[in-house]
């Protein structure tokens, strides 16, 4: 959740930076709106497509990562004790 509220926040402040120009008026222009929504939704692809990316990569990370540590991977393994072994 925090991860999504920063890139909300960003998304937000990077468009409104780039395409409100004066706030002298309590609205909108219809150029603003526009640019405002052609900006967010670049910006929502983009993120798609990076999170699609990031997906695809997750298991091979997560495979590797098992391997250097000789942890078992996926559901059928047990999973990983936090508690140190005792002696």
């Amino acid at each position: 959740l925090r991860d999504f509220l920063l890139v909300y926040n960003r998304m937000t402040e990077l468009c409104f930076r780039h395409c409100v120009c004066n706030l002298n008026y309590r609205l909108l222009t219809g150029r603003e709106e526009s640019c405002l929504d052609s900006c967010a939704a670049r910006l929502v692809r983009a993120n798609h497509r990076l999170m699609g990316a990031y997906v695809g990569l997750v298991p091979a990370l997560l495979q590797r990562r098992a391997a250097e540590h000789g942890a078992p991977v996926g559901p059928s393994g047990p999973p990983p004790s936090l508690d140190p072994a005792p002696g």
